[in-house]
């Protein structure tokens, strides 16, 4: 399958012109750039991948796939709370932290009932949401859907995709959404994992360990370089992959004080003068 969906590779360099034209793809531009992201995420799940930087994935395909302004994603702990995992920017991490600190909200409602959350305008929730649809308003969304992470009848999370402009995604971008979240889902879990809950429990739990390794490790290059969270983690991603190391390695090294800021801070750095 993914040697098929490799065909389709030398059709990105035609792709691009789109975005320099900021007119909408063509259906073959937009097809091609589907085949990506999966083509993408399929290579990603493989033996000892990185869980975290596969969320993170699924979320920006999301936003540059989809007709979606940001998307968050959150994960089911051994506890059955719920946690942040990934999000495409730092504004859609705090409605997603909001969300559980109100207990509210439609990754909430989509995770307990194992089903799409899909609002056109949010405007016509406040009762159901009071205090989740007001801040999202506020923040400038007025649509959201929610698509849970689902195996059979293990749901492990949700994604959400926030709009600017009211109304639904339409079935193709839906499906879309659904095939996206089902390929990061059965990498997570994995057959084996399904028969046996201590392995499912310790995969879930690494991941949300990852995670808060990977949030220090953000603060201390944010404060070592006077740089916003997200170029912070964007520095981690690139010096990570440019070093073939995982990100959450890279980011223990940090914060241990194995590895000194500068290091990637420079790195960062060059690679961007050279750009």
């Amino acid at each position: 399958m993914a040697g098929l969906l490799r065909a389709a590779l030398p059709l990105r360099e035609q792709d691009r012109s789109w975005q320099m034209t900021g007119t909408a793809p063509s259906s073959a531009q937009r097809e091609s750039r589907l085949l990506q992201a999966f083509v993408q995420m399929a290579d990603t799940l493989v033996d000892d991948y990185d869980v975290v930087d596969v969320l993170q994935q699924l979320v920006e395909h999301c936003t540059e796939l989809l007709d979606a302004t940001a998307a968050g994603l959150m994960l089911s702990d051994q506890h059955g709370g719920l946690r942040v995992m990934a999000y495409s920017t730092e504004q859609t991490q705090l409605l997603e932290l909001f969300q559980l600190q109100a207990n509210e909200g439609p990754c909430l409602d989509c995770v307990r009932t194992g089903e799409p959350v899909l609002v056109a305008d949010l405007s016509t929730e406040t009762h159901r949401w009071p205090r989740f649809a007001p801040l999202a308003a506020a923040e400038g969304f007025v649509s959201v859907h929610a698509v849970p992470m689902r195996l059979r009848r293990d749901t492990i999370g949700a994604l959400n995709l926030f709009g600017r402009e009211t109304g639904l995604l339409d079935d193709q971008d839906l499906q879309v959404v659904r095939a996206l979240a089902d390929t990061a889902t059965i990498g997570i879990l994995q057959e084996r994992a399904l028969h046996r809950s201590e392995v499912l429990t310790e995969q879930l739990q690494t991941a949300l360990n990852s995670r808060i390794v990977i949030e220090q490790a953000k603060g201390v290059l944010a404060f070592a370089g006077n740089i916003e969270m997200n170029q912070a983690f964007q520095a981690l991603r690139t010096y990570g992959r440019n070093h073939s190391s995982r990100l959450v390695d890279i980011a223990r090294q940090l914060v241990n004080g194995e590895l000194p800021p500068d290091e990637i801070l420079t790195r960062q750095s060059n690679n961007a003068s050279e750009v």
